[in-house]
């Protein structure tokens, strides 16, 4: 039986609008990840504005928001710097022209500057466009064919990668010889000879797959902190053996930085953790809330795209307000932005929720770095996907979803996402969420029960 909130009149306005929109848009929703069968049952909720920490639906409900557009709203909602510089782009110089600008370099500078595995870059306007061109210059710069990635990450939509995101385990192979299995109908099967799929958190079977195929692989391609399973953090030593294993057999090592860029440190997870990659794509952190992404790299990688032997295309490619939000967001963050500060921020709310589950004995983890976490409901470590589509409890994640929505929280409900914290969080927004979370988690225990 599908989801129904427990308060519908609370959303009455949206029900109507995601009613009216499934007449003209496929499911009513612009993207998967707003769909009812993404965790939005009995429907998505219609946003009317944000600014700062805060959205406001449709219906007048306000929400602290850790949902923050997916990731992208590193600054918050409507960043007055950011906002300025775009608006006095767009008034005072235009759009898009198809020609380079002046800003652009200055751009390119400081995001070298700030990462340390990129010494070139290109823009692009996505993180699925970022990683397709990634792939494409790892194949080109090898001479080989394969690409390893790990069961339960995503590295956007394009067919040749929209493999084993969230797979069906009953078909993914077993536990020590993963199989590659697409995201749905419409991808290529033939795809599947160019990817060989791997675990999360096991060098051993690294070591393994790359005695057997290390001629024909031409990356590794991963997030350094991986957030599309909730969020589970790389062992000790884990990302150390990435870089060993790749260099000694003659691979490259592709940080997927979409979500960890510029977020957990200026110069994403690669500074935090201290590990150095061939090739990084980012995307959400960058653009203080507007679409913009990048790839960079070493430089005699990156210069395979200088004459067109690997081509990067794309017309809205560092149009001006991509260059304009970028460069402003990547300046507040060096000169204004406290990291410390949002890491206090972070690991309170993180270290509040985990002393809630403990003292309403709740099997429970808060899992996660800074800025991006997540909160299991498991008796379990969640080491990869597949411990955590065993060991997960999703009708857990979905009560306390549903009790702090109602209470004015807000972030995905779906317990394969995140929770994002922003700059413009708040000490106060963090009381009132440990406050209400209390609440939330007091109603879990009482709905679990009954349900018992």
């Amino acid at each position: 039986m599908s989801p129904s909130f427990r308060h519908p009149e609370r959303y009455a306005r949206s029900a109507e609008l995601y009613r009216k929109a499934r007449e003209v848009i496929p499911g009513g929703v612009n993207s998967t990840a707003r769909a009812r069968f993404s965790g939005w049952d009995p429907h998505p909720i219609f946003v009317e504005r944000g600014v700062g920490s805060h959205v406001v639906d449709v219906d007048g409900n306000d929400y602290i928001d850790y949902l923050l557009g997916l990731g992208p709203m590193l600054l918050g909602h409507r960043p007055a710097s950011v906002t300025e510089a775009v608006k006095r782009r767009i008034t005072d110089v235009g759009t898009v022209f198809a020609l380079p600008s002046e800003l652009e370099i200055e751009l390119a500078r400081d995001i070298a500057a700030a990462v340390p595995g990129i010494e070139s870059v290109r823009l692009v306007n996505s993180g699925t466009e970022a990683v397709l061109y990634s792939l494409r210059l790892a194949r080109a710069f090898t001479g080989r064919s394969k690409i390893v990635r790990f069961e339960g990450q995503y590295h956007g939509f394009s067919d040749a990668i929209y493999w084993s995101k969230h797979p069906d385990l009953s078909k993914a192979g077993s536990d020590t010889h993963p199989v590659a299995l697409p995201q749905g109908p419409g991808v290529p099967m033939e795809m599947s000879e160019s990817l060989i799929i791997a675990q999360w958190n096991d060098l051993a079977m690294l070591e393994d797959i790359f005695a057997r195929h290390h001629e024909d692989i031409a990356a590794i391609i991963t997030e350094p902190i991986m957030c599309n399973t909730g969020c589970i953090l790389p062992e000790p030593g884990y990302l150390e053996g990435l870089r060993e294993i790749t260099e000694r057999y003659g691979a490259l090592l592709i940080f997927d930085e979409v979500i960890t860029g510029f977020r957990v440190a200026l110069g994403g997870a690669q500074e935090l953790y201290g590990v150095t990659p061939d090739i990084t794509t980012i995307a959400k952190g960058i653009g203080g809330g507007f679409p913009v992404a990048c790839i960079g790299g070493r430089r005699d990688i990156m210069e395979l795209a200088a004459d067109g032997v690997v081509s990067i295309a794309g017309t809205y490619s560092g149009n001006t307000i991509a260059v304009a939000s970028a460069y402003e967001a990547i300046r507040w963050l060096r000169a204004d932005a406290s990291y410390p500060d949002l890491y206090r921020i972070s690991d309170r709310l993180r270290s509040g929720l985990a002393q809630l589950l403990a003292d309403r004995s709740i099997e429970g983890r808060v899992v996660g770095v800074g800025p991006v976490y997540q909160v299991w409901f498991t008796d379990t470590e969640i080491r990869n996907y597949r411990d955590a589509a065993r060991h997960s409890r999703p009708d857990v994640f979905r009560i306390w979803w549903e009790e702090m929505l109602d209470r004015g929280v807000l972030f995905h409900p779906g317990h394969l996402e995140n929770i994002f914290v922003s700059f413009a969080h708040t000490d106060a927004d963090i009381d009132a969420t440990l406050d209400r979370a209390e609440e939330s988690l007091a109603a879990v225990v009482a709905r679990s029960h009954a349900r018992a």
